[in-house]
């Protein structure tokens, strides 16, 4: 194989092994940690929090008739001297929060 034929083949497969990983990072599901770090972003816009939770196993999660993959987790906040504490589930694909509630102290 002469020189030319050598560095286009190599350049070719380094194009396309680049490309399948941008395709495979954009289809890639979110790990437990990342879903946790975008809801203490999320939680964090309307105040701080003091602590936070996360279950390592997706749940399933029916919502409006849509069933989802989510991540359980929970966030703590003192809001006024009270500990406040929410639950909340983070669907895996895209991290969006799905569901958040106050639990009754």
């Amino acid at each position: 194989m002469s020189r030319k034929n050598t560095l286009l083949a190599a350049g070719l497969g380094f194009a396309i092994g680049y490309l399948l990983k941008e395709q495979l990072d954009e289809y890639k599901k979110l790990t437990p940690e990342k879903a946790l770090q975008y809801a203490k972003e999320t939680f964090q816009k309307n105040g701080p929090i003091n602590g936070s939770w996360i279950y390592m196993k997706p749940e399933k999660l029916e919502k409006n008739g849509l069933i989802y993959d989510t991540y359980r987790g929970g966030i703590s906040r003192n809001i006024d001297g009270d500990n406040k504490q929410y639950d909340f589930y983070v669907d895996i694909e895209t991290g969006a929060i799905i569901d958040a509630k106050q639990i009754a102290s």
